[in-house]
């Protein structure tokens, strides 16, 4: 818990710092979205190339091809799908802004622009894409936590909303939880798998010393 709290705390000021240096550019953003992002992975405990990759490509039953930004690998073949590509231009102007006037027009403008990327990721299907066993639902990412809780602050709908577009909202803080429970899974999975190996070379050995008898 220790843990969490350090590494929340440190991506959230890195996160604003940044955000306030960025001044609007997209594809900057975009980009450092996906920095953070990666930034988590690598501190949940699951190993890249096993239990989650990044920018694979994968293609669609009607012929389109997409790259998810990480799949999370599960056992029993299953998937999850993070997608880090949230604008942050409203978010960035209304925290450099001073008037109230200001202030609610951004924060319009920020609620306009995340229920936005929730129809774009709802349109994506991901669900459909060969290779993928995943639930029809997509952890869409927003890298910063302030960003994230003004937005549900706003309007307590906006979550229920991505819900009902098979969208789950991810701030860094519940995005490092959900990975460390996976994390967690593969640990037990890889136990028992261990476990069961175990077993099977002890019976064969059994066996052995019972013919040589």
């Amino acid at each position: 818990m220790k843990k969490l709290y350090e590494l929340n705390a440190k991506i959230s000021q890195d996160a604003d710092n940044l955000t306030k240096a960025l001044k609007g550019d997209v594809k900057k953003q975009g980009n450092w979205g996906e920095m953070v992002l990666e930034r988590i992975l690598e501190s949940s405990g699951l190993e890249k190339g096993r239990e989650y990759t990044t920018q694979e490509s994968f293609n669609r039953e009607d012929g389109g091809r997409y790259q998810p930004d990480v799949v999370i690998y599960l056992p029993d073949n299953k998937h999850i799908i993070i997608d880090a590509k949230v604008s942050l231009v409203a978010y960035e102007n209304f925290v450099s802004c001073e008037s109230i006037e200001d202030q609610t027009r951004f924060i319009k403008n920020h609620l306009k622009s995340i229920r936005a990327h929730i129809k774009e990721l709802s349109d994506k299907q991901y669900f459909k894409l060969e290779g993928i066993n995943t639930p029809e639902y997509v952890l869409m990412f927003i890298p910063i936590e302030s960003s994230f809780s003004i937005a549900v602050k706003e309007d307590n709908a906006l979550f229920s909303e991505a819900w009902e577009n098979k969208i789950v909202i991810v701030s860094p803080s519940t995005l490092i939880a959900t990975l460390m429970t996976i994390s967690s899974i593969w640990n037990q999975e890889n136990q028992t798998k261990n476990a069961i190996e175990i077993a099977r070379q002890s019976g064969n050995l059994y066996d052995k010393f019972e013919g040589l008898m």
